[in-house]
């Protein structure tokens, strides 16, 4: 499960990273029109902190593992590609009912991020 986690969240890091220069340069002028370049940068935001929170539980589960961290791995993956891929959607097609599909992996995000403290805690 660690090398899942280390390598997912070094693409989603990598593509963060990507779109998110796309946006600001070549895709700006587009975004600033539609009104959507908050959306998009919200987008790659969470993408990022997803990306850092997989990566943060591939180290951890060096050293140790247990159900939490690993269905943790698995909420954050979800809500990684979920949340910012429904705001990209907003903004690629300018059709606002992917917002209903972005609270899903918003809550995959939280939910995961409380599997981590649930980790934690056992731990102590």
């Amino acid at each position: 499960m660690k090398r899942f986690c280390l390598l997912s969240g070094s693409i989603l890091a990598s593509l963060s990273v990507a779109i998110g220069a796309f946006g600001a340069h070549a895709w700006k002028a587009y975004l600033v029109s539609t009104q959507r370049l908050d959306t998009f940068e919200t987008a790659s935001k969470y993408q990022m902190y997803g990306a850092l929170a997989l990566l943060l539980l591939g180290i951890w589960q060096i050293n140790s593992g247990n159900r939490f961290l690993k269905l943790a791995s698995y909420l954050m993956l979800a809500g990684s590609i979920i949340f910012p891929g429904a705001l990209y959607l907003i903004c690629i097609t300018q059709q606002n009912i992917w917002g209903a599909v972005a609270p899903i992996g918003g809550l995959s995000l939280i939910l995961g991020f409380s599997c981590m403290a649930m980790a934690a805690y056992q731990k102590a």
